[in-house]
């Protein structure tokens, strides 16, 4: 692994009549792909009845139009796209999460890590809750369903639960009569509502899902914040609403997770990228002859990069979309020769020249290395990274794969050896007052108070939890 993965993508949609709105998540879903490529999977409900498809693999692997049709008409349906941070890749983990109880149905989907699910899960087994899954989807859907049975509504038994819940996640919930969307009080996963031209209410990770549905964005769920729809009436909880609490918004949302035409909490994430870009030609100038970007995420940046120092912006590699990601292959050699068949060099534009390569992070630096390689091939003169984003120093407990320091390049070595060891001729990365300071700018200036940036600089906002996501299931 040597760039980071996101858990998760949510999406949600309540209808005033029944409809085939299978079809409709299918389409969300599919935008929301770049969050999570392990499993896919939706939930309907017609006449308070949930039924569901989910399987391993792409969203368009897992459906097709038998199954979709089988769905048949509902008004309400939930997805789910997933890439697992803690619990295994099993057909178990696959979310939406169905659970049957006393009082009826739902159906869940969550995007998030808790710091707090080993404990939990320990107090609910010694109560004699069997888990079928090692997803901390399957902690938060107990702990609601117990509340549940205490309480007079399923909104307020969510309101319950988040009491208990600690750490990352934004989730909906479908039970037979609502659909609930509730953001962590800290924000650490983005949410967000939209409008269908018929009046439907959609909730979805991204807004660039909301988009390829044809809704209209409506604004971001806040931090705390739980939103209820039914009988088409919008009904929102502010009682976890931290007024005077800093969020903590993953400002890796805006470095490399989100689509590059979402917009989170105010902020257009292309926006952010091309003046990251801006950015780093101010903090680490070089003299080249063209700028490249590593595809997808660092092409944003390398515009930037390119308009601050006046250096020709160029399109020096190609990504190949029909292959999968790099961190499935069996060795370090196979993970090797794929990255040559991931991205290939066009010589025409790097041939005898001094290259800029913007890249959105390195992690354990075996990519970066390979990419050095791969434009000296192609008869590259000087090859100069620039990353958009902090040397990675610290595990993340919040939903991203970082969950140790071990193998972190930036642990082991300083910034010169690093360069040194993929190869470059010189190395710079992006500070964190720089990202932060970009977020307080007039122009893309975050609606939220703040963002998480732990991974670069320790400075975590919770309590750090005691067991690791992968020591749970050891």
């Amino acid at each position: 692994m040597d760039k980071l993965h996101e858990e998760c993508g949510v999406f949600g949609i309540y209808e005033g009549s029944n409809s085939k709105l299978a079809k409709t998540v299918y389409y969300a879903l599919i935008s929301l792909q770049h969050r999570g490529q392990e499993s896919a999977g939706i939930a309907v409900n017609r006449d308070r009845v949930i039924r569901c498809v989910k399987d391993l693999g792409l969203v368009s692997d897992v459906f097709n139009e038998e199954n979709l049709d089988k769905l048949g008409e509902c008004n309400m349906a939930v997805g789910h796209v997933r890439y697992s941070t803690s619990g295994a890749v099993s057909k178990e983990n696959a979310q939406p999460m169905l659970i049957k109880h006393l009082k009826g149905q739902m159906a869940l989907v969550h995007n998030g890590n808790l710091i707090n699910s080993y404990e939990l899960r320990n107090e609910l087994e010694k109560k004699g809750c069997i888990f079928h899954s090692t997803s901390d989807t399957e902690v938060i859907s107990y702990i609601i369903t117990g509340e549940r049975l205490k309480c007079g509504s399923i909104e307020e038994a969510v309101s319950n639960a988040m009491y208990r819940i600690k750490g990352a996640y934004s989730l909906i919930l479908m039970s037979p009569a609502k659909l609930i969307a509730a953001r962590d009080p800290l924000g650490f996963k983005p949410l967000c509502m939209g409008k269908m031209p018929d009046g439907g209410i959609v909730f979805a990770s991204e807004s660039c899902a909301l988009s390829s549905v044809g809704a209209e964005f409506v604004r971001d769920i806040l931090p705390g914040e739980i939103v209820t729809v039914e009988n088409g009436e919008i009904r929102s909880d502010l009682s976890h609403v931290k007024k005077d609490s800093k969020s903590s918004l993953c400002i890796f949302e805006y470095i490399y997770f989100a689509r590059p035409d979402s917009k989170i909490d105010g902020v257009f994430v292309h926006d952010f990228r091309v003046k990251s870009g801006i950015s780093l030609a101010k903090s680490h100038p070089v003299e080249a002859d063209v700028v490249i970007g590593v595809p997808d995420s660092g092409l944003d940046a390398a515009y930037g990069f390119s308009l601050q120092s006046k250096i020709p912006y160029g399109i020096g590699l190609i990504k190949n979309k029909y292959i999968g990601r790099s961190f499935i292959a069996p060795d370090q050699t196979e993970r090797r020769n794929m990255v040559r068949m991931k991205l290939g060099a066009i010589e025409s534009v790097l041939k005898d020249k001094r290259v800029v390569v913007i890249d959105d992070s390195i992690v354990r630096g075996t990519t970066s290395a390979q990419i050095v390689k791969l434009l000296r091939d192609a008869g590259a003169k000087e090859v100069h990274m620039r990353i958009s984003s902090p040397t990675f120093l610290n595990p993340c407990y919040y939903g991203t794969d970082i969950d140790s320091r071990e193998n972190l390049i930036a642990c082991q070595h300083t910034i010169p050896e690093i360069c040194e060891l993929i190869g470059a001729d010189s190395l710079g990365f992006m500070e964190v007052d720089e990202a932060l300071e970009i977020l307080k700018d007039g122009d893309t200036k975050c609606s939220c108070s703040g963002c998480c940036t732990a991974c670069f600089d320790g400075k975590y906002p919770t309590e750090v939890p005691q067991v690791s996501a992968k020591e749970r299931f050891e």
